[in-house]
């Protein structure tokens, strides 16, 4: 009997017992859905999280010093290194965060002001709607200007024409000199809840003494890991020790996250992966049944010259074709929950090639394997005994 002969007997077998196929094909549809589906909608998430960051800037990295009486770096000295190494680094600006109160008439917000420096916007490809950014005359002169984003001018103002107006800071006049593209439905905590300013004003305003936080800018995020060796000689030259400074990437906190849901995505994976366990052990169950049923079958085609290697083929293509057909329509169902509740939670999700593959060819070795010893029990009858078989 040749395997073609092999797969038509499993059909009609499968198709003679529709009800039991179906049930027994069960376990196999949710495990290998179950797969699918999470492999997806993690991959989803992960892709979701590098676009995040991607707008953000995975070229940044961001250096906190520690000054000490003796041991200190300036901002001439942080403007220096990055001219040397120009051809790395597109720019640095100093930053200096604090909390203040703004207040516009009777209307005040407590928000985060950020102190800048020109290059801040280049370097974070920030657009301006209306004005400009914050200029070198700004940082030189430490003038009382501001470029704020959609939410701050929402909450403060009744109507979008704000340019060359005054927001008190904690009693101080700053006057806008730009507003930043809404990017975000000038949502709080978003990217349009923003206000800029000199770093120079907003550390002597802070009464912040030497700065402590900078912001650098690779040219490219293939520099990232360069650019981190250039500044980390640097900065031990100048400190002495790796405990006074710090510096971060978004690429390594990138790499962390996607390493995070990638193990995520594995444990949830093989939780799912126990029901194809348990959908192996129902094709086992069966396929012990079906050779019980059959015995008298099997005898009749041992006496007409079938061999030991025949049937077992038989059994075992018939459990493979059962849990193989159980695969498929799983993965047709996961890759439709896949995409359904991508656009639910509007995660750009999809079934990946790879966990298609891997889903689909474990449901096959796993029919062979469970299929195995129902088919071995069903090639080693005796032909006399499966006849005499009632």
């Amino acid at each position: 009997m040749n395997i073609f002969q092999a797969f038509r007997l499993a059909l009609k077998s499968i198709i003679a017992n529709k009800m039991r196929s179906v049930l027994t094909m069960l376990g196999m549809i949710i495990g290998v859905g179950s797969v699918i589906m999470i492999m997806g909608l993690m991959q989803g998430v992960t892709n979701y999280f590098l676009e995040s960051f991607a707008e953000m800037g995975i070229n940044m990295l961001t250096v906190t010093v520690s000054s000490t009486g003796t041991r200190s770096v300036s901002e001439e000295e942080m403007f220096a290194i990055t001219e040397e190494n120009a051809d790395i680094f597109e720019g640095v600006s100093p930053t200096v965060t604090s909390s203040f109160t703004l207040k516009n008439g009777s209307t005040s917000i407590s928000s985060t002001v950020t102190g800048v420096s020109e290059t801040y916007q280049n370097m974070n490809h920030l657009e301006l709607s209306q004005g400009r950014f914050i200029n070198y005359a700004d940082i030189v002169n430490r003038q009382a200007n501001c470029v704020v984003g959609t939410y701050i001018i929402k909450e403060l103002f009744e109507n979008n024409n704000v340019l060359g107006e005054t927001i008190s800071v904690d009693g101080e006049s700053f006057t806008i000199v730009g507003i930043v593209e809404e990017t975000a439905d000038g949502e709080e905590g978003s990217a349009d809840d923003c206000f800029y300013a000199a770093y120079t004003k907003i550390a002597r305003k802070s009464f912040t003494g030497s700065i402590k936080n900078y912001t650098f800018a690779a040219h490219d995020s293939d520099m990232v890991e360069e650019a981190e060796t250039i500044l980390d000689n640097f900065l031990y030259e100048k400190f002495k020790d790796e405990d006074l400074y710090s510096i971060s990437t978004l690429t390594a906190l990138l790499e962390e996250v996607d390493s995070m849901t990638s193990v995520l995505g594995a444990v949830l994976g093989g939780i799912a992966g126990i029901s194809l366990l348990v959908a192996g052990i129902g094709i086992m169950n069966i396929m012990l049944v079906s050779v019980t049923e059959r015995t008298q079958e099997i005898g009749i085609r041992k006496s007409l010259g079938a061999k030991r290697k025949d049937i077992l083929c038989q059994f075992i293509i018939e459990a493979g074709s059962i849990s193989a057909l159980g695969g498929l329509i799983g993965i047709i169902m996961g890759a439709s929950l896949v995409i359904y509740l991508g656009s639910q939670f509007g995660v750009n999700a999809s079934p990946t090639i790879n966990s298609i593959i891997m889903s689909f060819s474990i449901s096959v070795a796993i029919g062979i394997i469970f299929g195995y010893m129902p088919a071995r029990k069903a090639a080693k009858l005796n032909p006399i005994d499966a006849l005499r078989s009632d």
